[in-house]
């Protein structure tokens, strides 16, 4: 889980600074302190940096990944009679701030992902903080050029594309304000192949780890093509063991779908039940009821792989891109697929065709009619 770092504004030596308060954590010391202009307050108890749009900016940069960022104060400091508002970011922030938490709960209302929120609302944001103007008077030369200045950057097509539909839906929803999107230069799709394990290797992997929580959740994964989330979000009745299904409900896209359930696996789950009782989630935390961590299943996978002796950088996803391509290679249909793993077009199932090796293997190399 990640921390929280409080946001406030305070004056130290006549100067009104951005103070940011959080529990000791060594990783997220480093981390401040090497923000530029960061000092250390022995009146506050914590770390300050300049209080303008450049320094916020690269503090909201560095940190936005490894700790939540609290600015509610900030918004709320605008109405205390204490604070001399001389400083001009403090408006322009409380306007940022105040935008997108409308835009949260438009999103929120539009039954988005949570994880479409959160990619959304950041990409908004980072423009926002980038552009030193209102916002009433951004303009479509502006989007453009925010665009020309993440590919400058290297952003790959897919977050650029995910920056100008975040902003795209910003302005028009919430400020009745239509772009010429058209104008902003989406680059090019990119074509890559899925990484996949070999049989093997996804054996080699499970039979490496020996607690029965763990096997079970990442033998899950594989068995039904899950995705993380997916795995994370089961509940002990999404496992129909009468039926011999699993029950996905609304996984991405808003959609329910049902995946069989291999016997091999429905043995494992039962053990695995009687071990843990679990209460809420089918795959439950230290605490009883708490929803598994996602990074602590990333952390299963890492020490798998290490004591499988598997050197390749595998994630969690791999194991779904396996389990579609060993099921392609055994013959079945790209359309079962399709549904199985929930994909809204077709196309998107066909590219496992471009890794399956059952047919590459029965391709006959002229290399092999030289005579020399």
């Amino acid at each position: 889980m990640k921390k929280t770092i409080y946001l406030y504004v305070d004056r130290c030596n006549n100067e009104e600074r951005l103070f940011l308060k959080f529990f000791h954590n060594k990783d997220l010391v480093g981390l401040v302190k090497n923000l530029p202009d960061a000092r250390w307050s022995e009146i506050h108890q914590s770390w300050h940096i300049r209080y303008d749009l450049p320094s916020l900016n690269k503090a909201w940069n560095r940190l936005k990944n490894y700790a939540q960022l609290d600015y509610s104060s900030l918004i709320d400091k605008e109405n205390d009679p204490g604070f001399s508002g001389g400083n001009p970011v403090h408006k322009r922030f409380t306007e940022i701030a105040e935008n997108i938490n409308v835009f949260e709960q438009y999103l929120n209302h539009k039954r988005y992902s949570e994880s479409t929120i959160k990619t959304y609302c950041g990409s908004v944001r980072q423009f926002l903080l980038s552009v030193n103007k209102p916002i009433d008077q951004i303009t479509n030369k502006d989007l453009i050029s925010y665009n020309s200045y993440l590919k400058r950057k290297g952003f790959s097509h897919s977050i650029q594309n995910q920056v100008a539909s975040g902003l795209k839906l910003f302005f028009s929803r919430i400020h009745n304000k239509e772009f010429n999107t058209e104008r902003i230069e989406r680059p090019r799709a990119e074509r890559k192949l899925p990484n996949v394990l070999s049989k093997e290797e996804v054996g080699s992997l499970l039979s490496s780890i020996k607690n029965l929580k763990h096997k079970a959740m990442l033998s899950l994964i594989y068995a039904c093509g899950l995705r993380r989330s997916e795995l994370l979000e089961l509940k002990p009745n999404d496992i129909d063991s009468r039926r011999g299904v699993v029950i996905i409900r609304q996984a991405k896209g808003r959609k329910d779908r049902m995946v069989p359930l291999p016997n091999k696996i429905l043995h494992l789950l039962r053990e695995y039940y009687k071990a843990y009782r679990p209460s809420k989630w089918l795959f439950e935390g230290q605490i009883k009821g708490a929803q598994y961590s996602p990074t602590s299943l990333s952390k299963i996978l890492k020490n798998g792989l290490e004591a499988a002796g598997i050197k390749k950088p595998v994630s969690l996803h791999w194991l779904r891109h396996s389990f579609a391509t060993h099921l392609l290679e055994k013959g079945t249909d790209v359309r079962i697929i399709q549904e199985l793993l929930g994909h809204k077009s077709s196309k998107t199932t066909e590219i496992y065709t471009h890794v399956s090796i059952a047919s590459i293997q029965q391709v006959k190399s002229p290399f092999e009619d030289l005579d020399f």
